[in-house]
């Protein structure tokens, strides 16, 4: 059975590390500010069709139209499983 996360622990990781710190500064994917939005590229179509909401802490692509939560950015940037995506956040943040 594979490793489990408290609710508070998850929680923590999707909505307390801005999308956009980890996007830029943790996973370092080409980003720029256009017409005032954080743009990224999207790592899974390639495009910066994109832009991050901080109200939700989700970056949006709208070509592929998937959303991204920290969690999910790492699993497709580095091509992470769940469990080692949520390792490695909680390294970066430090909660383990």
């Amino acid at each position: 059975m594979g490793q489990r996360y408290s609710k508070n622990i998850l929680r923590k990781l999707r909505n307390d590390i801005p999308v956009d710190f980890v996007i830029a500064d943790v996973l370092k994917q080409p980003n720029k500010i256009s017409e005032g939005y954080f743009r990224f590229l999207c790592p899974n179509c390639g495009e910066f069709n994109t832009a991050v909401n901080p109200k939700t802490n989700l970056g949006r692509c709208f070509s592929c139209e998937k959303n991204f939560n920290p969690i999910d950015m790492v699993m497709s940037v580095k091509t992470y499983s769940f469990t080692q995506a949520v390792e490695y956040l909680m390294t970066v943040a430090r909660l383990n």
